[in-house]
């Protein structure tokens, strides 16, 4: 008899402490916007997968959370803001190290940002640390492409366990075929997934990739929306047009709808509908975990749309 699932979804990577500064203008080397004033500086808290487990929770899942985290005041404060938002912390790791960080430069004109960020590897976590059991405690697992061997091998478990798992890929590196085939449902950014698949055409791409991945296969398109090719049908959602404001954690809370409305047992083309909404609801709002929306928001602009 199979124990009941104490978790909806487990998340395994990335968290963050963001400092974020808001620029009058796209900063471009050798013009007037290569030096100029900030608007303003924020510090928040974010990180791919801690800001899609603070989506789940925002969105009515049991969400938890494995990671590390600094044993700086930084780490406290993170790991207090997850538990905070509904998020189970019991399983994040404390490092004698600093906390990771990024510095996002945001134009406010539209809402784009620059990331540049810095991780201590004594964050990275271990073999040991990724347990088979925590795993399998979820519905859901799902991993980032940062600390890619424990993505891959926490992966590997959760799908040897049953469970499904869901990845960001954002990045191309050594390790990605690996994480991209540990997977379930891979899903890639529209930058990656040309790179990756070895063809500019995303369709094309997709369907490339059908030949060594059976699983959904979906690639995100920023305000165009997202594509997603399960079994052999090809689904395109077109975005929801709103006035961005911060695009930062955009990608992460699609990816926790994605989650969301695939518990649910939705249809695919409803999948990336929900998606889309949530993605959407979170760049009108500055920050990353700030800027999650909650279920009834996404309700709301679902009807709002049809």
């Amino acid at each position: 008899m199979t124990s009941p699932k104490s978790l909806d979804v487990l998340g395994v990577g990335c968290n963050s402490v963001d400092h974020v500064y808001r620029l009058p203008a796209p900063p471009r080397p050798d013009s007037p916007t290569a030096k100029m004033r900030i608007t303003s500086r924020t510090v928040s808290f974010g990180g791919q997968t801690a800001t899609t487990m603070a989506a789940c929770a925002a969105l009515g899942l049991r969400a938890g959370y494995l990671g590390a985290v600094g044993s700086d005041d930084n780490g406290r404060k993170l790991k207090a803001e997850l538990a905070r938002r509904g998020v189970d912390v019991s399983h994040v790791l404390t490092r004698e190290a600093a906390t990771r960080f990024a510095v996002i430069a945001v134009d406010n004109q539209s809402g784009e940002r620059l990331v540049f960020w810095d991780r201590d590897e004594r964050l990275n976590l271990s073999a040991g640390e990724v347990r088979r059991e925590v795993l399998a405690s979820a519905r859901v697992v799902h991993v980032d492409d940062e600390d890619q061997e424990a993505s891959i091998l926490a992966a590997r478990l959760a799908r040897e366990s049953g469970v499904i798992v869901t990845s960001d890929i954002d990045r191309m590196t050594k390790h990605t075929a690996d994480l991209v085939a540990a997977v379930t449902v891979p899903m890639f950014n529209e930058h990656t997934l040309p790179e990756f698949a070895g063809e500019k055409d995303l369709k094309r791409a997709l369907r490339k990739l059908r030949k060594s991945h059976p699983g959904m296969l979906c690639v995100t398109l920023g305000p165009s929306g997202a594509m997603l090719l399960t079994a052999d049908e090809l689904i395109y959602e077109p975005g929801f047009e709103v006035d961005a404001v911060d695009t930062t954690a955009a990608g992460d809370v699609f990816r926790a709808a994605f989650i969301c409305a695939l518990l649910k047992g939705e249809p695919p083309r409803q999948m990336l509908r929900f998606a889309n909404a949530a993605a959407a609801i979170s760049v009108t709002r500055a920050g990353a975990m700030t800027s999650v929306p909650g279920a009834q928001e996404v309700a709301d602009a679902l009807s709002g749309a049809a």
